[in-house]
């Protein structure tokens, strides 16, 4: 897959700062010791929770996309799995493109309204981490009430949640005042757009709207938010598996806080994975939990790889299984079903 060459700078050069700071004024030995001395039966206890986590995205999924077609299950979570591997090894999230490709390519459901369901669950996920991260602050100020990290997390999470309030917002627009949102969009287009570009967007921003479709039903809204917080909540089991692999002692209140900080940081650009972004927030969360550095990075590196192998590896299997190169241009295929979508409505 072609990536450009400035995402792959930015993210290496973002990454190696984050690094730095994880791995600063650690015993190394000692880091080793943790890890070949881990319970890797609850890592793996930990790694099931992380898959039936997996399953519920997939499920979350097969709701929004719903409105417009009905696909098996089965179909999407290989979909899913695929673009989670390619999002731990590719940057700027490839894998979020290549589930649209894929989808559009088994099941002809258009490249934009697909991705506008991937964006709504981003959405949704960004909700639910923040309310994990507000419902749990409190296990951070009792346990070091003087922490600075209090102060900045509660101003990132009020800036983070006002960006997500406002996207959120535009959607709902789009779903409960089409026409007032097109004469928005047509006037964006109309003035700010070049010419030979201002029917294949607009053709984009209808199919686009079509993948918002669910947020027309209270119920199913409600489902997707329920099955947001449900992903996080489980996905947690994976962090809870690894801390008792590392015989470390915090509460499961505690590891949900952690999760959301993690996944907050994780919104920081940087190399695939959350390569030195994911290491760094970790290790600093499980130290202000009081666990010393050495614990904290082994528990970070534990983690990390319970994280990524796993998935990568079933992800991998099915990437082979549909055919598509390492050497594909996503942007390639994206834009020639975006043209037989364009003729198909033409």
């Amino acid at each position: 897959m072609k990536i450009k060459r400035w995402h792959v700078w930015l993210g290496l050069i973002i990454s190696a700062v984050f690094l730095w700071l994880a791995f600063r004024k650690v015993d190394f030995a000692l880091v080793w010791e943790q890890l070949t001395s881990a319970n890797l039966a609850f890592v793996a206890l930990g790694i099931g929770f992380y898959f039936i986590a997996l399953f519920v995205r997939t499920w979350r999924w097969r709701v929004l996309l719903s409105p417009m077609k009905s696909v098996p299950i089965q179909k999407l979570f290989s979909i899913l799995s695929a673009g989670y591997m390619a999002n731990n090894i590719y940057p700027a999230r490839a894998g979020d493109l290549l589930r649209a490709v894929l989808l559009r390519k088994n099941e002809n459901v258009p490249i934009s309204a697909s991705l506008a369901t991937i964006i709504v669950e981003h959405l949704f996920d960004g909700i639910a981490i923040l309310a994990l991260v507000l419902l749990n602050l409190g296990q951070l100020t009792s346990f070091a009430p003087n922490s600075q990290w209090v102060d900045i997390i509660e101003t990132s999470a009020f800036w983070v949640g006002l960006v997500f309030g406002l996207i959120l917002l535009v959607f709902i627009g789009m779903v409960f005042l089409p026409e007032k949102m097109n004469k928005v969009s047509e006037w964006v287009i109309k003035h700010l757009v070049p010419g030979k570009l201002r029917e294949p967007l607009s053709g984009i921003i209808h199919k686009f709207a079509d993948g918002l479709q669910v947020l027309h039903s209270p119920v199913q809204s409600l489902l997707v938010m329920f099955q947001s917080v449900l992903i996080w909540v489980v996905e947690a089991g994976l962090y809870w598996g690894v801390m008792r692999a590392m015989r470390l002692d915090l509460t499961y209140q505690s590891l949900l806080l952690i999760v959301g900080i993690v996944n907050l940081v994780l919104l920081v650009p940087a190399a695939p994975g959350g390569l030195g972004t994911f290491d760094a927030a970790t290790k600093s969360m499980m130290e202000v939990f009081g666990v010393n550095p050495e614990n904290a990075l082994s528990y970070a590196l534990l983690l990390r790889a319970a994280l990524w192998l796993p998935v990568t590896v079933v992800g991998a299997f099915f990437f082979v299984k549909e055919g598509i190169s390492l050497t594909s241009d996503l942007e390639t295929l994206q834009d020639e079903y975006k043209q037989k979508d364009a003729r198909q409505d033409g």
